[in-house]
């Protein structure tokens, strides 16, 4: 029986995170029934009721140490972990832990990672160093694929793959029903949905999803719902920008899991995003999506589909939004197949992550 450490932003409530979780488990599983999986997450008891998996607390480095010396492989990923715009402690808490994992002489794979920006130049010397000692990087972007060339990355097998969602499949839309049913959700209406974060306490693009939120209601006749990715902070957020409407809309309360908000989003003839895995569950589900970029991973991730976003959170501009919303509501059916043509070899990259994973132990073991 193999042993896989995993190491990511997990237990954190984080709904896009948790998904690359159950995505990489998912795939795993199907490839290696009797996997032995542990994960380090800052919810243990959250991480192994959800996922049916071993877990181990991300500040116990005793118990870290003991599951990384067991283990056969530790990967670490999903998401974007080595990079310091978000937080500037986080890179090197997931330095650390590779580096961990080498003293230990186990082999390494930063799975599907979205790399970057790292800034500083003692960040990115480490970056270099640890980059350059694993054993395998795969990345979800060109983007990322462009950083690590950026920052000397060249003694380590680099592939260029796929967020590890996209390799999920697609949910029932019946459980997202029932849901939006008691959340008091008119289902005779359009349903578009929206996702939204708190971002360094500004308020501009608030006031502009309120204005989008407003119109879409009264041109379209539809329903909104914000989705919350991650509780309770985007219930917060949403709930404060609900309060400038006269149109009712629906904030979802509530904490969901990865099939649960796969099969709400199902239910959406459009989804508007600053979320990036609320993007990607449009994609999974055939929904058309219109992306607000605080981060380079969402623009990295809108260019592998050909498009491009309406903004960031500093510049976006009501009537931008919405002349995006008017193209693609009017050709929606026209979008989800160009969507589904394309996210169809990103879903072959995104299995791959698994396979490579699982070549590296039959390499280190007889």
């Amino acid at each position: 029986m193999s042993r896989i450490v995993v190491s990511g932003y997990y237990g954190s409530k984080n709904g896009g995170d948790e998904a690359i979780l159950a995505a990489m488990i998912e795939v795993l599983s199907r490839l290696d029934p009797k996997l032995n999986m542990t994960v380090i997450s800052s919810d243990p008891e959250d991480t192994a009721r959800r996922h049916s998996v071993k877990a181990v607390d991300w500040l116990n480095f005793a118990d870290i140490f003991a599951a990384i010396f067991k283990a056969d492989l530790l990967l670490s990923g999903g998401g974007s972990l080595l990079q310091n715009v978000t937080s500037g402690r986080s890179l090197y808490y997931y330095m650390g832990i590779i580096f961990m994992a080498k003293l230990l002489r186990k082999p390494v794979m930063l799975y599907a990672q979205g790399i970057g920006p790292i800034y500083g130049g003692l960040a990115r010397k480490l970056m270099r160093l640890l980059g350059n000692m694993v054993d395998l990087i795969t990345v979800r972007d060109q983007g990322s694929l462009e950083e690590l060339e950026r920052l000397g990355i060249t003694r380590t097998r680099i592939e260029l793959s796929a967020d590890p969602v996209l390799a999920i499949r697609p949910t029932d839309k019946a459980v997202g029903r029932k849901i939006l049913a008691e959340h008091h959700a008119d289902m005779t209406r359009p349903l578009v949905g929206i996702s939204v974060r708190e971002w360094r306490g500004w308020q501009h693009y608030k006031d502009v999803l309120g204005e989008v939120a407003q119109k879409i209601t009264d041109e379209f006749e539809a329903q909104v719902v914000f989705l919350p990715m991650q509780y309770p902070e985007d219930v917060l957020t949403a709930k404060q920008i609900a309060l400038s409407l006269k149109s009712p809309v629906i904030v979802l309360e509530g904490e969901f899991g990865t099939a649960q908000l796969l099969s709400l989003v199902g239910n959406f003839e459009l989804m508007i995003g600053i979320r990036l895995h609320a993007l990607i569950f449009a994609g999974v589900m055939g929904v058309p999506m219109v992306g607000i970029s605080y981060d380079p991973k969402i623009d990295r991730f809108l260019g592998s589909l050909g498009e491009h976003s309406v903004g960031d959170l500093q510049n976006i501009a009501t009537e931008r939004v919405m002349q995006e919303v008017r193209r693609k509501w009017h050709k929606r059916e026209e979008f989800c197949a160009v969507n589904r043509e394309r996210l169809k070899d990103l879903r072959e990259l995104a299995a791959q992550n698994a396979s490579l994973a699982l070549g590296i132990l039959r390499k280190t073991q007889p």
